[in-house]
């Protein structure tokens, strides 16, 4: 496929030529192997570049004999369904700009249980966040806020609130925001924001906070630290205008997408499709990111059910 993606030739358009790309496995698998592999098949064994298509669809390695499934390790790993309907999934998921709950993925494919559209969501929310994607830069906003209705876990100022970590990269004056970082503290107020930011702004960056000394030792860390206090500004919300805005949207989304439905060891990954929605939310095509989801999630792990479903197992929280 081409370096650039090329709507009507690496990605469909629309969910009719969808429709028509993908009438069964054969066609999906084939478009994941070009995905999985876009130089060519490589062996994981041995790193062999020659292969055998075995009559299970299998890609049997002629150095070493391994056999390989495209979707092996993959998110669609020993998935029953069929994948023209993941990949109807992804559509819908990816079409939609403010997202979909599982309830409504459920419904609009018609599939008997919740709890196969809720694993699906999950699955994919784990692949909407590359682990190699580019840090913020320039002049960056960095604060906290906190997010109520969400059930156990990490209390945030109040009862009943999770307290969330939000970077804001800020263009220039009159521009709209640009990039969004989304993390989950285990409590307000505490070093855990300054790591956040150290983990995603680029050092060299300009940092705005509201004053807390916490966030004073930025400027030993690489980083020009610039603050204003806001519990005496006459509007508290114009000192991180963009930290503001981004939480009431993301509030506004958890609310209006997903019905505060959250629970809190999961709340960092309903995070991650914000920060993913967020971040693409100029796009004027929906098929790129039908095919940049489906990229990312060939490289993801499966996450099988258990593992959803066990805090636990929660990476966030260990």
């Amino acid at each position: 496929m081409a370096e650039r993606p090329v709507g009507g030739v690496d990605y469909p358009r629309t969910y009719q030529e969808l429709r028509d790309w993908f009438p069964d496995d054969a066609a999906c698998l084939e478009y994941l192997a070009q995905l999985r592999w876009p130089d060519g098949f490589v062996c994981a064994e041995c790193r062999g570049r020659e292969f055998w298509l075995t009559g299970a669809g299998l890609r049997m390695c002629r150095a070493c004999a391994r056999r390989t499934s495209v979707t092996a390790g993959t998110i669609f790993h020993r998935t029953r369904m069929p994948l023209s309907t993941w990949f109807a999934a992804v559509w819908f998921v990816t079409s939609q700009k403010n997202g979909m709950s599982a309830q409504g993925l459920q419904r609009v494919l018609g599939l008997w249980s919740y709890e196969t559209a809720w694993a699906w969501m999950h699955k994919l929310r784990r692949a909407m966040v590359r682990p190699d994607r580019d840090l913020l830069h320039g002049v960056v906003e960095v604060d906290e806020t906190f997010v109520g209705g969400v059930s156990g876990g990490h209390l945030g100022a109040s009862t009943g609130k999770a307290t969330v970590m939000v970077a804001v990269e800020k263009p220039g004056p009159g521009r709209k925001l640009g990039r969004i970082r989304l993390g989950l503290a285990d409590r307000p107020g505490t070093l855990g924001l300054v790591t956040f930011t150290q983990n995603t702004v680029v050092q060299g960056s300009t940092i705005h906070t509201d004053g807390a000394r916490m966030m004073r030792r930025l400027a030993d860390l690489g980083y020009t630290h610039e603050y204003a206090t806001g519990y005496n500004a006459p509007d508290p919300t114009a000192v991180l205008p963009g930290v503001h805005l981004t939480a009431s949207l993301l509030k506004r989304w958890l609310t209006g997408t997903l019905h505060y439905g959250v629970a809190e060891h999961q709340l960092p990954y309903y995070l991650d499709e914000f920060t993913y929605r967020f971040n693409r939310r100029d796009s004027t095509s929906r098929g790129l990111l039908f095919y940049r989801l489906l990229q990312q999630a060939v490289h993801t792990d499966p996450h099988p059910l258990r593992d959803l479903l066990d805090p636990e197992s929660n990476p966030y929280l260990s």
